[in-house]
């Protein structure tokens, strides 16, 4: 049992030189909201809020802790975070609900339940993804993930292979002329062993992405990543799926156990890829990779954003294995690489599992000062 004291969140706003582009817009900035929780025993647990896109919902998603998760938590007595994180989400459905703002609010209390889960793996010693029941501590294979369209495609494909990388992700849906030439020359290099997926960010239309198939289907795909939007209907979903040769890959944008149950029962997804970040959390996460698996189909976690959540998705896939692929943002962000330091190490492909407590490491804020939006910090 603990009882949380202390409750603050951090948003860090950094400029980059090069903007991260998708089909639905460029980010010209990196972004991160991080969460913090302590107990009346001093210790205490890390999380993160998915806020990359928009980045001005970075503030706003923050303030959602400060205001309405924040004050469930202090002074509370805690047994584990699951039936916490059950009970929020009751109430907090109904406010996003209200507020037009689901989306938000499942943020904000994924960031909490990712910190509740770190504060007890480390009061119990234990790493993340034991505490979540894995037991297997080998390397996971990983790949580059948010490479650019275009020339630059190339260009980021070569630097991360020097950087260790076996399996690469690029953004397309920006044109049928424009997609080959990005895909072509990066097809060409790759060597034996190597993967590449492409990613659309829900950038087509049914009538687009079938025609897309045939285009595609010259190249020997890992994955298509989000050809349509995630609330279209699962007839479209159905044609798509047939016009591909490569497997569809989905679910970072899906929103409750029962989204991402349906999905798997209309069997449309080879990939699912939920981000904890985003909604659920270690929670309601980690039961649905279990059901993926459990349905034949790759769990591969959905992330790019701050060091924290890699972290995070890192633990996750540890606990359930699986053929799954960890998503490492390869565009730099030093809320991430600065963030981790030397704690993930990449060796051809494959990424350590940190075995410290919780998530293998205390997050030194102080070096990104300069770049702090907003911090609060509340008290029982």
């Amino acid at each position: 049992m603990v009882r949380i004291i202390r409750a603050e969140s951090f948003v860090y706003r950094i400029p980059i030189a090069v903007p991260v582009v998708n089909a639905f817009g460029a980010m010209t900035e990196r972004v991160a909201v991080f969460v913090r929780l302590e107990d009346a025993e001093g210790a205490f647990g890390w999380g993160e809020i998915w806020a990359n896109f928009p980045t001005v919902g970075a503030e706003h998603r923050a303030r959602l802790f400060d205001a309405f998760i924040a004050p469930r938590l202090l002074g509370r007595e805690i047994a584990e975070p699951r039936a916490v994180w059950h009970e929020l989400d009751r109430t907090l459905h109904l406010w996003g609900l209200q507020a037009g703002e689901p989306g938000a609010f499942a943020g904000a209390l994924a960031g909490a339940d990712i910190a509740l889960h770190d504060l007890f793996a480390r009061r119990a010693g234990l790493p993340l993804f034991r505490w979540l029941g894995g037991t297997d501590a080998s390397p996971l294979p990983c790949y580059a993930s948010g490479l650019n369209p275009g020339a630059m495609a190339l260009e980021q494909v070569e630097e991360a292979r020097s950087r260790g990388y076996r399996a690469f992700k690029i953004k397309i849906g920006f044109g049928e002329e424009q997609d080959v030439a990005t895909l072509a020359p990066v097809f060409a290099s790759l060597r034996e062993g190597e993967r590449c997926m492409v990613d659309i960010n829900q950038g087509w239309d049914v009538a687009t992405a079938c025609r897309m198939g045939a285009v595609l289907s010259r190249f020997p795909l890992a994955w298509v990543e989000e050809p349509l939007a995630c609330d279209r209907p699962a007839w479209e979903w159905a044609q798509v799926n047939a016009a591909m040769r490569a497997p569809i890959a989905a679910g970072e944008n899906l929103r409750g156990a029962l989204a991402y149950h349906q999905v798997l029962a209309e069997g449309l997804l080879s990939v699912v890829q939920p981000d904890a970040c985003k909604w659920g959390g270690l929670t309601a996460v980690l039961p649905v990779a279990q059901a993926v698996l459990s349905a034949g189909r790759s769990y591969c976690p959905h992330f790019l954003g701050g060091g924290i959540g890699q972290l995070a998705s890192l633990h996750l896939l540890a606990a359930v294995r699986g053929p799954g692929l960890l998503e490492w943002d390869a565009n730099p962000n030093p809320l991430r690489q600065d963030l981790l330091g030397d704690v993930l190490a990449l060796r051809d492909g494959m990424v350590a599992v940190p075995e410290g407590p919780g998530l293998g490491m205390v997050p030194d804020l102080a070096p990104f000062a300069p770049h702090l939006a907003l911090h609060t910090e509340r008290r029982a």
